[in-house]
């Protein structure tokens, strides 16, 4: 990229007066011995030199060798990057043609030129990187340079020199250079795109930003206003962020774009020395359900158990999802305190799958069982279970030390239960 070279002008410069010293002062020399025009042969030289040091002067950045930019950005014609890199070739283009009055041999060179540069660049450890996007901006400079030429030429009533013949060559090296350099390219050089890596980055970036407001938000809900975001973390699953927050008052976790919480644990997990009631419990439980998790309890059952003994004991409150008897994937449970309090939370949030139906019923679960084990069955739980990507009835039947997984739709013992 031509922006690596501008960050080392002092380098670059001495670099180009060194070898423009050594190639145009001697194709100055030889012209004006051979009694031929040498102003423009010697700056066509020296911008040509120019353009190799500029391109392929050693940097500090670029990719990995082998590797390629392959994207292709939305600003392709109007990046400071692309505009530096049209102005590079378009002069050597418009000189070129000056000298040998084929401006379409011409563009197609100092295009197959800017391929061969991003070739060297992919292959050689310059700190240089390849880049589709360069070589379009060169290509694009090198065809505006090769038309100023013509233009030029034609104003000055210079005629090009023989057209046919240049259009010719321009098409046969168009083809030749674009079956070689993108054999070489397809067949050695590893595709990145940088600008899709970089939309991604940027959009994790504002994503991460949204989901930090986000569970600020719902942590400052759950514990109260004057609750305090010490720390928030954010892990990419996927197409999805797990965003964590550590706060004065506890613990809290969910999953942005969906909003979706998943667990809260308060630093204070003792019990209160409340009075509240079992049933008033559940009906402090129902409501904070309703309120943060309003998809996990439409349709659910409620369930209550007491956990701990004397006066600091809590109650587990559990929402589950039922359909044709099967257990549902959606998961949400509360600790809640005899104060009403809400303690903690786990909750999975899953939309409700399409099952087929269950043909095989709780006896026929535990025969199959105890056939594949040989030992009577203690339990039995049927549930909706991903196998293969796919969302099945399971019967888990409980044998021994074992739990077998056998599908309720068709009776098939699940292979690895067993």
């Amino acid at each position: 990229m031509i922006e690596a070279s501008i960050k080392a002008v002092p380098g670059l410069i001495v670099t180009f007066l060194i070898l423009a010293a050594l190639v145009a002062v001697p194709t100055a020399l030889i012209a004006k011995a051979r009694n031929k025009p040498w102003r423009l042969r010697t700056a066509l030289t020296a911008y040509l030199v120019g353009i190799v040091t500029v391109t392929l002067l050693p940097g500090d950045a670029g990719l990995e060798s082998g590797q390629c930019d392959t994207g292709m950005p939305a600003h392709l014609f109007t990046s400071t990057s692309s505009l530096l890199n049209i102005a590079l070739f378009a002069p050597g283009a418009f000189l070129t043609v000056l000298q040998f009055k084929r401006p379409a041999t011409v563009a197609v060179a100092f295009g197959c030129l800017s391929g061969a540069v991003e070739l060297i660049q992919s292959f050689v450890n310059l700190g240089r990187s390849c880049s589709v996007t360069d070589l379009a901006a060169n290509t694009t400079g090198a065809a505006l340079g090769s038309l100023a030429g013509a233009l030029w030429l034609h104003q000055r009533r210079q005629s090009l020199r023989k057209p046919v013949r240049d259009l010719l060559w321009g098409t046969s090296l168009a083809l030749v250079g674009t079956v070689a350099l993108g054999g070489v390219f397809h067949s050695r050089v590893d595709s990145v795109d940088i600008v899709a890596i970089d939309d991604q980055r940027k959009n994790f970036a504002e994503s991460a930003i949204q989901a930090d407001e986000w569970i600020n938000t719902a942590a400052k809900g759950i514990y109260g206003s004057d609750t305090q975001v010490r720390e928030t973390t954010t892990e990419k699953r996927g197409k999805r962020l797990k965003i964590t927050a550590e706060t004065n008052r506890g613990s809290i976790a969910g999953w942005w774009p969906e909003k979706d919480l998943e667990s809260a644990w308060s630093s204070n997990t003792r019990g209160d020395e409340g009075s509240f009631s079992k049933k008033q419990v559940a009906t402090a439980a129902d409501k904070f359900a309703r309120m943060w998790f309003p998809r996990n309890v439409a349709g659910s059952k409620q369930q209550i158990r007491s956990v701990g003994d004397g006066p600091t004991h809590a109650y587990v409150v559990a929402y589950r999802r039922y359909t044709d008897g099967v257990l549902l994937p959606m998961r949400l449970d509360l600790t809640v305190t005899t104060t009403g309090r809400v303690i903690g939370f786990t909750a999975r949030a899953v939309d409700d799958p399409a099952l087929p139906s269950v043909t095989v019923d709780e006896a026929k679960a535990r025969d199959l069982a105890e056939q594949a084990t040989g030992l009577p069955t203690d339990s039995t739980l049927l549930l909706a279970q991903q196998i293969k990507g796919e969302w099945r009835p399971v019967w888990l039947v409980g044998s021994g030390k074992r739990d077998v997984a056998i599908d309720a739709a068709t009776g098939e013992l699940i292979p690895g239960s067993d």
